[in-house]
């Protein structure tokens, strides 16, 4: 197996996908390198539509969506090799990138002149958000549990409590319904759910799977080894536990939906700078990482999207950056400009723009807000926003004439009508 390639891409799921099918297209050699023992990704064990509606306008399954992309790695007999553990990236210089894997071809460095990072999120366990209890069976997270159902054809559990309203979650309490399971509610800490609105009408309403707002779990009871019921209450404005509102409520399995993480242990390790409010890299409108150069990030390696459409934008869009690397050795921008997140913002990415290009960038509300403009003062713009909801990203498009009106920052705000 060739050892050389133009990039390297980590990951092969639909950001890393994309990537080596833009660069392909553009005349160059990548190298797709993937964890799992076949390309694709997450989608492969999501069997329920709603992937495709913003990059192909059609309404697809996972598998239908991924498939698309996957076939069309074949046809440009792009390179890849599965099973693969990446064991560290090795940062030789701007435009020289190492990969050291171990797979069944053993152990195996290879070389690009750029790298491009997509190597995907991981699942927030139990013990990340508090929950205590002993180590017994029926817990598991919804990726899992998916995994469990949509690949194996397994059941989880017959009477079923999630514990957090992620997306992912919320799919599978409609998904455990529908085969048979009784699911006794979904469990949120927060004030206001955490998945897209499609989905807790489409997942929770119209199945009357109840949603409790402002609860979480203190307690998990075991019987014989198994879940047989957990113990909820709800929470002061602190996110506390208020004593004397205690229930239990009985089930035989519990499902943790509390959101993901990006996985960017590797990118640690090479000196990456991580955004505390992202989990991700740092990177600017070139979706580069600021401080370690040549190397691309996309997809939910990046931050958290909503929609898998935003993972191949993001995969096209590190496709397209890395070939300008290559060609110019290195990117050509000068000046940066901090994208600073102001009044009622959680988050912005890119955290920094050039100005020599039109670019996008990716917000999240801090709270859910109602009829706000969405504000850029530095630049003078505004934009109306009827609702806007954390677990919304906001996808907003500036123009590199109005980038160039600032030279060192770009504060975004959501105000409300009249407070501007």
């Amino acid at each position: 197996m060739r050892k050389e390639y133009d990039a390297l891409i980590i990951g092969g799921g639909p950001a890393g996908l994309a990537a080596a099918i833009r660069l392909a297209e553009k005349g160059y050699d990548p190298l797709i390198i993937e964890a799992r023992d076949r390309l694709g990704g997450i989608p492969l064990q999501c069997i329920h539509p709603g992937f495709g509606l913003h990059y192909f306008h059609e309404d697809l399954t996972g598998p239908e969506f991924i498939y698309r992309f996957i076939n069309r790695v074949e046809q440009l007999g792009i390179s890849y090799i599965t099973n693969a553990y990446v064991e560290k990236i090795i940062n030789e210089s701007i435009v020289s990138k190492k990969v050291s894997t171990i797979s069944p071809h053993g152990n195996i460095v290879f070389e690009g002149k750029a790298l491009i990072y997509a190597a995907g999120a991981r699942e927030r366990h139990r013990y990340e958000i508090g929950i205590p209890g002993p180590n017994i069976a029926g817990i598991y997270t919804a990726g899992e549990a998916q995994t469990m159902m949509d690949m194996y054809g397994i059941m989880p559990g017959k009477k079923v409590l999630i514990i957090g309203s992620g997306d992912v979650g919320l799919i599978m309490a409609r998904r455990l319904v529908l085969e048979g399971a009784e699911v006794v509610g979904v469990v949120e800490i927060l004030r206001y759910p955490s998945g897209l609105v499609r989905n807790i009408v489409q997942c929770l309403k119209d199945f009357s799977i109840p949603l409790m707002l402002q609860h979480m779990v203190t307690d998990i009871k075991a019987k014989n080894g198994r879940v047989s019921g957990a113990i909820i209450s709800k929470v002061d404005e602190t996110l506390k536990p208020i004593p004397g509102t205690e229930r239990e409520i009985e089930c035989d399995t519990i499902i943790i939906a509390a959101g993901l993480r990006p996985k960017v242990k590797l990118l640690k390790e090479i000196g990456v700078d991580i955004d505390p409010k992202t989990y991700g890299p740092v990177v600017n409108d070139y979706l580069e990482t600021m401080n370690v150069p040549g190397i691309f990030v996309a997809g939910n390696a990046l931050l958290i999207n909503d929609y898998v459409d935003y993972a191949v934008e993001q995969g096209e869009w590190a496709a397209e950056s890395t070939a300008l690397h290559i060609e110019y050795k290195g990117l050509p921008t000068k000046q940066w400009r901090r994208a600073v997140a102001g009044e009622n913002i959680r988050l912005i990415v890119p955290q920094y723009v050039g100005g020599e290009k039109n670019t996008i960038l990716y917000i999240r509300v801090t709270e859910p807000l109602e009829n706000v403009q969405l504000m850029f003062p530095e630049i003078g713009k505004s934009i109306p926003v009827v609702h806007a909801l954390p677990s919304i990203m906001l996808r907003i498009r500036l123009r590199r004439e109005e980038i160039s009106k600032t030279t060192n920052k770009i504060i975004v705000e959501a105000k409300p009508y009249g407070q501007y």
